[in-house]
């Protein structure tokens, strides 16, 4: 299967970057709040309730119904246009966020009401993050800009966003207090909400199903939409063998992030600057290293950058936190993680960039980023309870030889061999979301 060649030529017209600036602002300001809740949120039940299950539990409702709402918007966003899904799910996040510290400010919130307005929050940004991965490769168009150069712009900022959004959470978090930054989370969703119904061209961010649909025909219904692209990704072993790899390593990434780091932070007295400047750190180096593989990882294998990356990103964090190192040896050793994770999503975006037609990417897109994210939610449940079971190190240490294993065993199967196959195949590029596994019914080499 491959994309249907009336978008080969682009869309016609004035040259625009209006729209590719307007979807990079939105990413760049939903992205930079959401990065600032990373550290404030855990933070705020820390310690207000001493309880690392209630802090797993948090992310666990927030995450949960991310996935699962993403999962099953897709064929919503290629239907009615990702512009309006985009506008209207950040100002439902920005209502929801807002509320935490009014509620708390007024001695109205219970556990079990944060618990359901974080899971608001999750439900609204997945259909929202989606949104704005769908609008990229039109609005690259709209400004004849090469779709890698627009993908790589959208994964740089994405790192950048983590850098300044996890740096200004911690500082915030330690001068100010964890509800200020929560109400700077819910400021960031409203502005990005503007950016797009103000910024984007109403042509932006149409639905493209009515682009694809016969003259005549019958608009196929919700579930059709949605099985067509099941089946589509279904037909990838090599993209399903990366989707089950990054379902792990994300919930040990998000175990890391949402708990075990806080936890530590806690314990060993760093406080949440520490935080902080650990996001900050890797961040940064994953800026350097994204930029870096976007000039030199065209000539490189693929598996090999791949499985390099994944080295130095996964396990090094967890052991470095185990030791009781000094912060100093700390943030090297994140820097040097996020400069090899920095790496892994350019070469992923460009083998999954060949793949997917246009009046499918949002139904791929979602079903290829809920399933390799379903294991985020239950990262911080999990290690909230085994912290509490067993202590902090020997969580830390399972969980580096968890992703060690799995990103070399699961790196070293034989259809991985294929990736290094796919660049020059001749199939058309239509988009890309730099880090969401996607499929094709064409394997074609």
């Amino acid at each position: 299967m491959t994309a249907d060649a009336p978008e080969a030529g682009g869309i016609p017209g004035k040259r625009s970057l209006r729209p590719l600036s307007g979807v990079l602002a939105a990413m760049v300001v939903s992205l930079t709040g959401t990065r600032i809740s990373v550290v404030a949120l855990p933070w705020f039940v820390l310690v207000t309730t001493g309880n690392a299950t209630r802090t797993g539990l948090v992310a666990f409702c927030e995450m949960a119904p991310y996935v699962v709402v993403k999962a099953f918007t897709g064929p919503v966003v290629d239907r009615i246009g990702p512009r309006a899904v985009s506008w209207t799910t950040d100002l439902a996040s920005a209502t929801a966020a807002a509320a935490v510290p009014l509620l708390h400010a007024l001695d109205l919130l219970s556990f079990p009401l944060l618990l359901v307005l974080v899971a608001l929050i999750g439900a609204a940004r997945g259909p929202g993050d989606l949104a704005k991965e769908v609008m990229v490769p039109e609005a690259a168009e709209r400004g004849r800009v090469p779709l890698e150069r627009a993908t790589g712009l959208a994964g740089v900022i994405e790192r950048l966003a983590s850098t300044v959004g996890l740096a200004a959470g911690g500082s915030l978090v330690a001068l100010l207090g964890p509800l200020t930054g929560l109400a700077v989370n819910a400021g960031c969703f409203a502005l990005g909400s503007v950016i797009i119904k103000l910024a984007l061209p109403h042509g932006t961010g149409h639905a493209a199903d009515e682009a694809s649909s016969p003259a005549g025909g019958t608009e196929p219904g919700y579930w059709r939409r949605f099985g067509e692209g099941f089946t589509f990704l279904r037909g990838e072993p090599l993209l399903l063998t990366v989707i089950v790899m990054c379902g792990i390593t994300n919930l040990l990434d998000a175990a890391i992030t949402s708990l075990l780091v806080p936890v530590w932070a806690r314990e060993s007295g760093n406080g949440p600057t520490a935080i902080g400047l650990m996001g900050s750190a890797m961040g940064a180096a994953a800026v350097g290293g994204s930029l870096i593989a976007a000039v030199v990882a065209h000539r490189l294998r693929r598996r090999m950058v791949v499985l390099t990356g994944f080295l130095l990103a996964g396990a090094p964090r967890f052991l470095i936190l185990a030791l009781d190192a000094p912060l100093e040896a700390v943030l090297a050793v994140f820097a040097l993680s996020g400069f090899g994770a920095g790496f892994v999503n350019p070469v992923l975006g460009a083998v999954l960039v060949e793949r997917v037609p246009r009046r499918m990417l949002g139904r791929v897109n979602a079903l290829g980023d809920s399933l390799a994210w379903a294991g985020i939610p239950l990262g911080g449940l999990l290690a909230g309870a085994a912290v509490t079971a067993a202590g902090l190190v020997p969580v830390l240490l399972a969980c580096g030889t968890a992703y060690f294993l799995t990103t070399n065993l699961v790196g070293l199967r034989p259809e991985w061999r294929e990736m290094d196959r796919t660049r020059g195949r001749g199939v058309l590029k239509t988009h890309s979301r730099e880090d969401a596994p996607q499929g094709s019914a064409n394997a074609a080499t």
